[in-house]
């Protein structure tokens, strides 16, 4: 357990227009004024900020970036991953509450709000630190796109109904030509989002892997293999027209025959904060129903 007591600067980000995260904010700033009154100075992501009526705490990413000892997210996984592609490459560390589905890094319940920030307050969390993958589309040699993922990048065929064809190299070694919907490169973090769907393994965040998923191929024989994290990426285009590439969900990009998209490990990590007795195994039986007690 980490005691260190340094968080004095706290930036609070919840998901745009949902009434739910307002609510646990302003629930959450509240607590904060009353409880550590003058021991901590206060932000609130912009949009947020005018939701609940703070308009003097509002912060943009970058200036949360620049000054945040702790960012503290309310919402479900994506509100999330969309503060840690901004915040990483400050290594701000994020604590997730979770107003959302599944909740796979927003770990603390609503209902455990108050306590949990206490405890992380006085020095109370487990550092959990979650490899960044960056991607980028090189074009005539060109790199014309680039970007951060957390979860996955995924190359599919956008809106062409059909399948695409792509030449896969690790390392600069020939893997084969894919004939699919796409294919999912996905973090260990990413192990249980879209590339879980596609029957693809769940990787402990402590393994150093990365985990290639195709998505629906045209024969029966491609299966999802593990490589290493220092492995790099990279999915030729060879199909006619256009496909896209996607990074967690929330960003694309579209690509055309020729395009390399190439995927490596980032220099950046997110870490996340956990509270005391935190278990990803426990978390992983209660999220996917699992057997929620030992036979003896």
């Amino acid at each position: 357990m980490n005691m260190r007591t340094q968080f004095r600067t706290l930036a609070l980000i919840g998901k745009d227009g949902s009434h739910e995260a307002a609510a646990a904010l302003q629930t959450l700033l509240a607590h904060l004024r009353q409880v550590h009154d003058g021991a901590l100075t206060l932000w609130v992501k912009t949009e947020i900020a005018a939701a609940i009526g703070v308009p003097e705490l509002a912060a943009s990413f970058e200036k949360i970036a620049a000054a945040a000892d702790v960012a503290i997210v309310v919402g479900g996984d994506g509100t999330l991953l969309n503060a840690a592609r901004h915040l990483a490459a400050h290594d701000v560390p994020l604590v997730g509450i979770n107003q959302g589905r599944l909740g796979f890094m927003t770990d603390i319940s609503r209902s455990d709000m108050l306590a949990a920030i206490d405890r992380l307050l006085a020095g109370e969390f487990t550092e959990d630190r979650r490899l960044l993958l960056e991607a980028k589309v090189l074009r005539a040699g060109e790199p014309v796109f680039q970007r951060l993922a957390l979860n996955d990048v995924v190359v599919n065929k956008g809106d062409l109904g059909r399948l695409i064809e792509m030449e896969v190299r690790v390392n600069d070694e020939f893997l084969y030509v894919l004939r699919a919907d796409g294919m999912i490169v996905a973090t260990p973090t990413g192990s249980t989002a879209y590339a879980l769907s596609a029957n693809g393994p769940i990787l402990h965040p402590a393994v150093p892997g990365i985990a290639l998923v195709p998505l629906c191929p045209h024969a029966l024989t491609y299966h999802p293999i593990t490589i290493a994290d220092s492995s790099r990426v990279e999915m030729v285009l060879i199909t006619p027209g256009d496909a896209r590439v996607h990074l967690d969900g929330q960003s694309h990009f579209d690509i055309v025959a020729g395009d390399i998209v190439r995927v490596a490990r980032s220099s950046h990590v997110v870490t996340l904060l956990h509270p005391p007795g935190y278990s990803y195994f426990a978390m992983l039986r209660e999220k996917l129903n699992w057997s929620a007690t030992p036979h003896r």
